[in-house]
Formats: C-alpha cells, sequence, structure tokens
C-alpha cells in the first residue's frame, strides 16, 4: 500500500532536519527525525553524510533521548545537545535537562562536556570557543539547582511577569532568562556567564561566534513603552562580557540569522522594516562591518532566509522565496544579487566548502522531501547525495498554473494532480490556502501534505495571493490591511482558473486552511458558498479577540490598530457568521499561544449556536501544528473522512483513530 494511502506508513518516513559541514570540508551530519520504536514519538539521531556518491549513510549517534543541535568544533570534534543519561555520573534524576555532549572526530564514545540545572539549547563554535544559550533562574547562579529543586518540592508552577513577552509560539517564557554561556575547547572548564540579568533580551536569540572565538554577535529584545519592542544587533567580547550595539533603528529590527565572515570582519543578518497600519513590513538582508557597526541593506525584494558566508568573505549565499521556488542568491558586497540554482526546488542549510568548490545544501520542492546536494560553485552542476531518508514517489504530477485577479495582478500557484485526473474522470478540488500571511507554497511539507490527498484521488490548488513571499514588496503591500477582502479576490480568480479546466470537477471543491491559511478558510465560508467543505486550522475568528491574546500582540497590532479600530469591524470573520451555510472542521491545539484555543471555543460555539453543521476536532496536548505521530494520523483521517462525506457525497465514517 502507497505511504500516502496509509497514513500510518507516512508518518514513519525518516526527515532530515539540518545539514553541518566540517571546518576541513571533509565531513557533512545532519540530525534526522524518525519514528521511535513505540510507534507513538519521534526521536532524533545524528547521521554521517557523503560528500560524494557511491558511499552510504552512517549513524553517529543512538540513545533514547535522542540528539540535536549538531555543529563542529574548529578541530572536527562534534558538539550536540542531549537529554541522554550520562553513564560517568550516578543516581540521576529521570527528568534530564539538556546538556552539552561532544563525540570526537578520531573515534570513540561521547561524553558530556557541560550541562546547567536548566538545560542548554542553541550552541555555536568559533575558534577554541562554544557559545551556548541556557534558560538560568535570576539570582545566585551557585544556588540555581537548589531553587529549582525547592520550586518542584513545593510543586509551584506560579511565573511573576513584569514584562512582555510571557509566552512563545507553544511555550511558556520563564520563570527563567535565556542567557548565553562561553567556553573553551577542547576541556570545556566552567562555561562563564556572558549575560547576566539580560531580562527578554535574549527570548528565541539568534547568535554567531567569531572565527577567533573572541566575539559573540546576538539579536538582542529591547522593550520599549506601552508594549512595544524593539530587536538589536549587539556585540559581546568573550573575554569581558562587555556588550556594544552594532545595528539599532527606529524604523528596523535587526533579526537572525546571525552569520559572521571567515575572516571575521562583517556580520549579516536580516533587516525587517517595522510595519504600521498603512506600511508592510519589508525585509533585507543586512551586512556591517563588525568593528564600526557601519552597514547596508544589500537586497530589497528579496526575503531571506537561510543565510551564509562564502568560504573568501566577499559574498554571502542566500535561500529566498521566488515564485513558489527557494533559489539559493550569492549577494556580494556590491552589485546586484545572483541566482545559483535553476528549476523548481527550494534550498535550506547551505554550507559553503572552504575550498570555494562548493556548496552543499538540503534541497526539496513540493514535489519531494528534503535530500542532501552537492552544488558546485564555478560550472553550476548539482549531485545528489546519499541520505539517510528513503526516496519518495508521488503520487500524481505537479503543475504550475496563473490567473490573473480583478486589478490586474497575476496570480500563481501548483496545482497537484492525482493519477488518473482527466476530462473523462475530473478531480474534486481541494483550494489550500498558506499559513503567514508571510509565506509562500515553495517545498514539502509533513504537516500540509497535498499528496496524501492526491492519493485519495483530489485535485489540490495551492495559490500564492496577496501576502505571499517570493513577488516583491508590492505583492505584500496589496495585502497589507485588507487581509479578508484583497485575498479573497485572489484565491477566488485562481480557483476559477483551475476549475474551468476539463481535468476539473467545478461541482465538487473544498477549501482548507491553517494559521492565517484558517482565517481565510473562515472568510471563504462567510463570504462564498461555492464550496461544498471548510476545513479550517488553529484559525483566527475574532480578530479584536486573537490581536490582544496571542503570543506577540504588538506585531499584529501595528498592522490593525489599537483595540476596537476599524479594521477589527472590517477584517474579522466572526462579523459573517449569519452567512454561512457551508459544514465546518475546526480543528485546534490547546498548546497553541500564536492563535489561542480561545478562538476555535468561540467559532466551535457560533456555528452551533447558528446551526451551521459542523465538527471540532481538538488536540488537548498539540500546538499550533500537530506533530505526534497518532495525532498526524487522527487529523489526516479526520480531515478526510469530512472531506469524502461533504466534497464527495459519501456517507460519514467516523475515522478508528478518533473512535
Amino acid at each position: 500500500m502507497s505511504l500516502f494511502k496509509d497514513i500510518r506508513e507516512f508518518v514513519g518516513v525518516p526527515r532530515l532536519l539540518s545539514l553541518r559541514l566540517s571546518p576541513d570540508g571533509s565531513r557533512l551530519v545532519s540530525v534526522v527525525q524518525s519514528l521511535n520504536p513505540d510507534g507513538k514519538s519521534y526521536g532524533t539521531s545524528i547521521w554521517e553524510v557523503p560528500t560524494e556518491p557511491g558511499r552510504e549513510p552512517c549513524r553517529l549517534t543512538r540513545s533514547a533521548k535522542g540528539e540535536t543541535g549538531a555543529e563542529f568544533a574548529p578541530d572536527g570534534d562534534l558538539l550536540f545537545v542531549s537529554r541522554r543519561p550520562d553513564p560517568a555520573v550516578k543516581d540521576q534524576p529521570d527528568d534530564e535537562v539538556p546538556a552539552l555532549w561532544l563525540l570526537p572526530a578520531r573515534g570513540g564514545e561521547a561524553r558530556r562536556v557541560a550541562d546547567r540545572p536548566g538545560g542548554i539549547g542553541g550552541l555555536r563554535t568559533g575558534g577554541g570557543t562554544v557559545v551556548f544559550a541556557a534558560d538560568v533562574l535570576a539570582g545566585d547562579a551557585a544556588s540555581e539547582a537548589d531553587r529549582r529543586k525547592s520550586r518542584k518540592d513545593a510543586g509551584t508552577s506560579a511565573i511573576l511577569h513584569e514584562e512582555s513577552p510571557i509566552r512563545y509560539w507553544d511555550h511558556d517564557l520563564g520563570p527563567g532568562q535565556t542567557r548565553l554561556f562561553a567556553a573553551a575547547l577542547p576541556g570545556l572548564a566552567e562555561p562563564r556567564d556572558l549575560t547576566p540579568e539580560p531580562g527578554k533580551a535574549l527570548v528565541e536569540a539568534a547568535f554567531a561566534v567569531t572565527p577567533d572565538g573572541s566575539t559573540v554577535v546576538t539579536t538582542w529584545w529591547v522593550t520599549l513603552p506601552a508594549g512595544r519592542s524593539s530587536t538589536e544587533l549587539v556585540a559581546i567580547d568573550v573575554a569581558t562580557g562587555e556588550r556594544r550595539v552594532l545595528a539599532t533603528s527606529g524604523e528596523h529590527d535587526f533579526t537572525g540569522p546571525v552569520a559572521i565572515s571567515p575572516d571575521g570582519r562583517r556580520v549579516a543578518c536580516w533587516r525587517e522594516l517595522r510595519a504600521d497600519e498603512e506600511r508592510a513590513a519589508a525585509f533585507s538582508l543586512w551586512i556591517a562591518d563588525l568593528a564600526t557597526g557601519e552597514g547596508s541593506a544589500r537586497t530589497t525584494d528579496l526575503a531571506p532566509s537561510a543565510t551564509v558566508w562564502a568560504a573568501d568573505s566577499q559574498s554571502v549565499y542566500v535561500a529566498a522565496d521566488d515564485h513558489g521556488r527557494r533559489p539559493i542568491f550569492r549577494v556580494g558586497l556590491t552589485g546586484d544579487p545572483v541566482r545559483l540554482t535553476p528549476g523548481d526546488e527550494a534550498y535550506l542549510e547551505p554550507c559553503p566548502s572552504p575550498d570555494g568548490r562548493h556548496l552543499y545544501a538540503l534541497r526539496s520542492s513540493v514535489a519531494g522531501p528534503a535530500t542532501p546536494v552537492r552544488i558546485t560553485l564555478d560550472g553550476g552542476e548539482i549531485t545528489e547525495l546519499p541520505s539517510p531518508a528513503p526516496a519518495i514517489e508521488v503520487p500524481g504530477t505537479l503543475t504550475e498554473v496563473s490567473a490573473v485577479a480583478d486589478d490586474g495582478v497575476e496570480i500563481r500557484g501548483w496545482l497537484v494532480l492525482p493519477p488518473g485526473a482527466s476530462p473523462g474522470n475530473p478531480a474534486p478540488l481541494l483550494l489550500w490556502i498558506h499559513g503567514g500571511p508571510l509565506a509562500s507554497w515553495t517545498d514539502w511539507s509533513w504537516r500540509w501534505n497535498p499528496w496524501i490527498m492526491a492519493e485519495h484521488g483530489y485535485a489540490v490548488l495551492l495559490p500564492d495571493p496577496c501576502l505571499s513571499t517570493g513577488y516583491g514588496q508590492e505583492m505584500i503591500q496589496r495585502g497589507w490591511g485588507d487581509w479578508g477582502p484583497r485575498t479573497h479576490a485572489d484565491l477566488m480568480a485562481i480557483t476559477d482558473a483551475c476549475v474551468a479546466r476539463p481535468d476539473i470537477d467545478a461541482g465538487r471543491t473544498g477549501v482548507m486552511g491553517g494559521s492565517f491559511g484558517g482565517y481565510m478558510a473562515n472568510w471563504v465560508a462567510g463570504h462564498t458558498d461555492r464550496f461544498r467543505a471548510v476545513v479550517t486550522h488553529a484559525s483566527v475568528w475574532n480578530l479584536d479577540q486573537f490581536a490582544g491574546t496571542t503570543d506577540w500582540p504588538a506585531y499584529w497590532q501595528r498592522e490593525f490598530g489599537a483595540p476596537g479600530a476599524e479594521r477589527y469591524l472590517t477584517l474579522s470573520p466572526h462579523h459573517s457568521i449569519g452567512e454561512i451555510r457551508t459544514p465546518m472542521l475546526v480543528i485546534h491545539g490547546d498548546k497553541d499561544y500564536r492563535v489561542p484555543i480561545g478562538e476555535a471555543l468561540r467559532l466551535w460555539w457560533d456555528l452551533r449556536r447558528s446551526s451551521v453543521e459542523s465538527k471540532f476536532l481538538y488536540f488537548p496536548d498539540e500546538n499550533h501544528w500537530i506533530l505526534k505521530p497518532g495525532n498526524v494520523i487522527a487529523w489526516y483521517e479526520t480531515v478526510l473522512a469530512f472531506l469524502a462525506r461533504h466534497v464527495l457525497g459519501e456517507e460519514w465514517q467516523r475515522p478508528e483513530s478518533v473512535a
């Protein structure tokens, strides 16, 4: 049976999460996620990936707790983070926190080299220095373990907040603070606290270490009056802890990823224009002198994601959305960006070789998951490398489609066609709206996978309407502050073009979406009855309620204004509850802090009191995404059953996974 037919097979497929190249260019490693033996959870391990075809990948780590955050030290040793027990320590607690481990390049067992009472998060290396993030309770560091134990023994989970933010995506912030620690290789003696009492400054910080190990460059969150904030770029001296500001602006935020040139002279990061009600957010690659902080924006219409310096320190490799693809561009210190990779693929995790000959990366597409490749920089040749994950053959075909919206702008997207779709056998259509809203359908998704739907006979339209990235700033600006009406018009234009095709059944259509896509699914439900079913996941329903209860209210209120402003009245889907006639499936996780569960509870009640045929698939232990294997199965099986009932007209069959 096809793995797209049996969701249990699909959730068991290993997937690559990262790619790192050793300093000498001889070794590649990847963190790989795969199903644990119990079938109820995922685990991670580190694999070595051959740098040449013809060899086999090799698993380097194996533990019940898994390993993440793989980074090479300058001498080729491999550092990683794991909750695995230390065999050299007796009587370890059951709730082991993440510690820093080292796997020697010359072979042998991994050993624990650093730990903190609150655990260790991300890490970076430079020269003989390792810098890592750790969660630390405010106060005397020497007594932290005792204070954590006292809280646990007393059953205290309370957190007293004095500034924002208090939550992020799916986890609480506090009672500890994120701090940066530095230690010297190879022995990693007692790490030094580089950022005592930072408050919220290092929440979700991105940082990098200079090649000589003397300086850390990190993003730095600054709290401003009236709930506002800004993000600066700062440099911290590893020896003294002295901090200096590299980049700050009244109009911009400086965010990660942060990359430092191999010669140690320059730093690259993202610069985001801080939006307001009239002006959309805009992103650029920012390159600055590390000594003076003097810098400039090197891109305008490119929204950079992955960012890494070339070996000669004269250019930066950037992966950026571009018309439904994510190619790699070379951005020099002067001149225009140059696209390096052709085709429809999406790239992440670029790793330039130290000799300047190659660029290693993970390549995927809407039609295939991530696999490692080697790009020859002087000739553009792309070689697929052996992967720890199996190759996947998708059912059906991928076609590019487009339409012209009512304002004359071209709207493009991908159309997934199931096997056998033809004028004689037209396929039912699912309009699947992406989240974001600043996003694009560019590559493979394990969570929002259209090929499962294709295996079950559906054509799937993946459109990029206004607010989508990869089409220039004007595409974002035309939907700014006009989420519902403008996006709806774009979506209907490209849907009209697809249902006019002879291989699409215009009488059997449904609409789906998650996050912003869920907001739009709710909007569509209240503004047209052309679809037979609506599936709305992690969706915004009452815009005013959402903007004040999400984990980052200030960000959204930049666009919509203060509570009670006109846009909350004109753009909130809940005002159209009286117009909804289409059956709806509401899906939400209770641990979702980006779009809090209150949105789904209110939507569900409004649908019930309005007698709209509806169901509510509720996940008490999931967040904005549905991540646990059993819950992923329940998600897909319930969605397919709901669509079968209303789009295909079949009898309702309650899935066994939610029986």
